[in-house]
């Protein structure tokens, strides 16, 4: 997804900001650092599997969370 610069500076705010925004984005981030781990295996096993789904649904709502302060913010400018 790209971000216009004025959201990037919303973005930026935020992180600074907002504590709640700033957890969100270093959970996401850190669900995303444990899907690449599993990206660095040779072979997955079925509980690798169920587990990449189980970070991927994690890391959406995450970022779902984050769009919803994102948007009161938006609208707040």
């Amino acid at each position: 997804m790209l971000m216009t610069i004025r959201e990037e500076d919303l973005v930026k705010k935020l992180l600074q900001e907002n504590e709640p925004f700033r957890s969100l984005k270093q959970q996401h981030a850190a669900l995303e650092d444990r899907l690449q781990a599993f990206g660095n295996k040779l072979c997955l096993t079925p509980q690798d599997e169920v587990e990449i789904k189980r970070i991927k649904k994690k890391k959406l709502m995450f970022k779902d969370e984050m769009q919803k302060i994102l948007a009161v913010h938006r609208t707040d400018q």
